[in-house]
């Protein structure tokens, strides 16, 4: 197939680049400046330069496309994501851009989508297992998200494939695993939630492989990560990959800080991906979470 992608230079993007390059689909990527092109050539994709803002250039740069995956995002790291406005362009993106995306790939005669999604927009369900069909909690932070999801849904019909894929959190070669990892290191609070309380995961090898599943999946939203874990145990994992004895959590005050933006990520998600598996066959790399997704940037932050 070829296959449009957004968000290629991305952890998402890049993740998923390599596994659609690696099955042998011809790959173009959306480029935003001649650096990022530069990067996708080296990696044997296409560069396409366009903008997410820019429907007719999408429509151009999708042209002969079969499928469009669209993995744009642009998350604040760390702290930063409590500042005001740090989460405007993230949520221009979701909204305006994922409907530009979806507009331009119907008119430029795609027939898949694929759109990324969180798993953390359902509501807290204690112990309950969650599937597709559990309560999703719409706030001001997850309702970008939402309308996200809503604009693939709207591209599916009868000759017209749309699958979103609500992944759990990015643990793996990430910016954000990186900024927690150091924070461990220094003795500082990287949990948020209740230790008992559950959440999903999915390493970042993972997304790539889940998303070229999805190139022949039927329409319909999926879960895709690891098992479900106890929030303790990832914060026990991070603190034994840095040789710490423990890491914390944190304080109530500051989650109240971040409001919205952090209340959806304190929830207690025992997300089952098991109708993804049932459905494709798909299957983690990473089905587990544990302290070894961890050592490869441990490794490399020591030799650094």
């Amino acid at each position: 197939m070829r296959v449009f992608v957004t968000g290629g230079t991305g952890v998402m993007g890049r993740s998923v680049t390599a596994a659609l390059h690696s099955a042998g689909h011809e790959v173009v990527a959306l480029a935003r400046s001649e650096e990022s092109a530069s990067v996708l050539r080296s990696r044997g994709i296409t560069p396409a330069r366009a903008s997410l803002f820019d429907r007719a250039g999408l429509i151009e740069a999708m042209q002969g496309s079969d499928a469009v995956a669209n993995l744009a995002t642009h998350i604040p790291v760390g702290t930063t994501g409590i500042r005001p406005g740090a989460w405007k362009s993230n949520d221009r993106i979701r909204v305006e851009g994922s409907r530009n995306v979806a507009a331009a790939a119907l008119e430029a005669g795609v027939t898949r989508l694929v759109q990324e999604s969180v798993s953390f927009v359902y509501a807290d369900q204690g112990e309950r297992l969650i599937t597709e069909d559990s309560p999703i909690a719409v706030s001001c932070a997850a309702e970008p998200v939402v309308l996200a999801e809503s604009h693939a849904e709207q591209f599916a019909t009868k000759h017209r494939e749309a699958v979103v894929l609500r992944f759990g959190t990015i643990v793996g070669d990430d910016s954000f695993t990186r900024w927690r990892l150091s924070r461990a290191r220094a003795g500082q609070a990287v949990g948020l939630g209740k230790p008992q309380s559950w959440t999903h995961v999915v390493h970042s090898d993972d997304i790539g492989s889940a998303v070229l599943t999805a190139l022949t999946a039927e329409s319909g939203t999926y879960n895709v990560g690891a098992e479900p874990v106890r929030r303790g145990e990832l914060v026990a994992a991070f603190a034994e990959a840095v040789g710490q004895e423990q890491a914390g959590f944190y304080r109530r005050f500051a989650l109240r800080l971040g409001g919205d933006r952090l209340e959806w990520m304190t929830r207690s998600q025992r997300v089952s991906s098991e109708r993804f598996r049932t459905v494709t066959g798909w299957k983690a790399a990473h089905p587990r979470f544990d302290a070894g997704w961890l050592t490869p940037m441990v490794s490399e932050a020591a030799s650094a």
